[in-house]
């Protein structure tokens, strides 16, 4: 294993544990992944049937894009998770971590035909990023790789409608802050709705104005943004798990 291997492994296993820690894990399901350098047919996924904050860099779990476990041939992976997400690494090369929830707000955003709407500082982040992808019952099927991942194209957002939310990035700390932002958005626009009252849609230019900023703050180059630093609230979470249980690095 190299050194940038056991890097990513541990960056990985820290993004499980903030999962739990926000309350965004559904019992054993879900899953969050990375491309292996160097190895890029392989990703990193958790092991079935644990909990997140079971989940460390060690027993993280090295599959090919045909599903074959690399490696330690008693571990075992989900059937649907591989499918959702090997069906982005496989047609996205840019992108290293793909990260996917079931949690209550992006479902039920997720459960709405008008889907995400631009209309508080996260969600205009996202002005005409996000792409949508029809149910198609569980993930199980390898043929929904090729529908799935021409939906998404080149974006890095994907509601899976009637299931949940999905973020790619080119590092596992851009996809999780990703997720981070659009959770956020999911619950402010069901806080919204809940009101009964006339939501208010910027105008175009805002929305533009505000989608390209996002993308400035979500560099992986750091620079760009607001911090020189890429992603700096992953740094600061990392240390938070440091904290409150270090054994993901074990």
């Amino acid at each position: 294993m190299t050194a940038r291997e056991w890097e990513l492994r541990v960056q990985l296993a820290a993004a499980y544990r903030m999962i739990d820690h926000f309350g965004w894990s559904e019992l054993i399901w879900t899953h969050t992944t990375v491309r292996v350098p160097g190895q890029e047919d392989h990703f990193l996924i958790n092991p079935y049937g644990y909990r997140f904050d079971e989940v460390n860099a060690s027993n993280l779990v090295k599959v090919d894009h045909c599903g074959n476990i690399v490696g330690d041939q008693s571990q075992e992976i989900n059937p649907a998770g591989f499918v959702i997400h090997s069906a982005i690494h496989m047609d996205r090369p840019d992108v290293q971590c793909v990260m996917h929830t079931h949690t209550l707000a992006g479902m039920a955003v997720a459960a709405l035909r008008e889907g995400l709407l631009p209309i508080g500082m996260y969600s205009l982040g996202y002005f005409e990023r996000v792409a949508y992808h029809d149910f198609e019952g569980p993930s199980l099927n390898l043929e929904e790789r090729r529908r799935m991942a021409g939906n998404l194209g080149d974006k890095n957002i994907l509601v899976l409608r009637s299931h949940g939310l999905l973020t790619c990035g080119a590092s596992v700390a851009q996809a999780f802050v990703r997720m981070y932002r659009l959770e956020r958005a999911c619950q402010v626009q069901l806080a919204a709705q809940a009101t009964g009252r006339q939501l208010i849609i910027p105008s175009r230019k805002v929305c533009e104005l505000s989608a390209q900023l996002s993308d400035d703050f979500l560099s992986t180059t750091g620079g760009d943004g607001y911090s020189r630093n890429p992603n700096p609230e992953f740094d600061a979470l990392m240390r938070l798990m440091d904290r409150k249980d270090p054994s993901y690095r074990e």
